[in-house]
C-alpha cells in the first residue's frame, strides 16, 4: 500500500510540474507564446523579455511554488501512510521533471531552475537559501543567469551532503542538479563562446500575440 502511495505522490507532482507558468500567464496577459521568442524556453528569464515584468514575476513565483508545493504537502501527510523525508526528495524531483517535460505542453518545458529552488527550499530551507546565496553571488559577479543557475545546482547536493550528510533523498538532489545542467547544454556553448547574454542586457524583441494576430489579419 505504500508503493501505490509513493506512486500516486509522484504522478500527481509530476502533474503539477507540468503546468507551464510561462505559457499560461503569457497567454492570459496576451503575451506571445515564450517558446516562439528569446531562447525559447518557457521560463522567467525568457518571459522577463517581453518586457512584461508582472508575467516574469509571476512565472517565477509559480514555477517556484510548484516545486514547493508537493514536497511540503508528501512531508506534512506522507508519514500518515509511511512516506517521509526521502520520498519527499522524490516527489520533488518529480515535479522538477514535470516542468522540463509537462505532459500538458508536448513536452516542451523549461530548465527547471525556479521549480528546483521550489523543491530545495520545501526539502529543507536552510538548504535552499545557502543554494540562492550561490546563485546570487555567481550572478553579482558574472550576471551570467545561466551560469549561476548551474553553479547553484551542483551546489546543492555538496552542502546537503557536508552539512546535513548523504541521505537516500540526496540522489533525487544530484539527479536534479544533472539534468539542471544538461537542460543548459546551449547555455554552456554560448558561455564557451562568449556570446551568452548577461542579466539587464539587451532584451530580445518579443512582439504580443494580439498585435500580431492583427497584422495578419491586415496583410490578408
Amino acid at each position: 500500500m505504500q508503493n501505490l502511495w509513493l506512486v500516486a505522490a509522484l504522478a500527481g507532482a509530476y502533474l503539477i510540474g507540468s503546468l507551464s507558468f510561462a505559457v499560461i500567464f503569457s497567454r492570459a496577459m496576451g503575451l506571445a507564446d515564450p517558446r516562439s521568442y528569446g531562447s525559447k524556453n518557457p521560463g522567467a528569464t525568457n518571459v522577463l523579455r517581453s518586457g512584461n515584468r508582472k508575467a516574469a514575476l509571476l512565472t517565477l513565483a509559480f514555477d517556484a511554488l510548484k516545486g514547493y508545493l508537493p514536497v511540503l504537502l508528501c512531508l506534512v501527510y506522507g508519514p500518515r501512510v509511511g512516506l517521509g523525508e526521502s520520498a519527499a526528495a522524490f516527489v520533488g524531483l518529480a515535479a522538477f521533471v514535470g516542468h522540463l517535460y509537462p505532459v500538458f505542453f508536448r513536452f516542451h518545458g523549461g530548465k527547471g531552475v525556479a521549480t528546483a529552488a521550489g523543491v530545495l527550499m520545501g526539502i529543507n530551507p536552510l538548504l535552499g537559501l545557502a543554494t540562492l546565496a550561490s546563485f546570487g553571488i555567481v550572478l553579482a559577479f558574472t550576471r551570467y543567469v545561466s551560469l549561476a543557475s548551474m553553479v547553484a545546482a551542483v551546489f546543492a547536493p555538496f552542502y546537503q551532503a557536508l552539512i546535513w550528510g548523504v541521505q537516500p533523498g540526496w540522489l533525487a538532489l544530484v539527479l536534479m542538479a544533472v539534468l539542471l545542467v544538461w537542460r543548459h547544454e546551449a547555455n554552456i556553448r554560448k558561455l564557451l563562446a562568449g556570446t551568452e547574454s548577461r542579466f539587464g542586457g539587451t532584451r530580445a524583441p518579443a512582439a504580443a500575440a494580439p498585435a500580431a494576430r492583427r497584422s495578419r489579419k491586415g496583410n490578408s
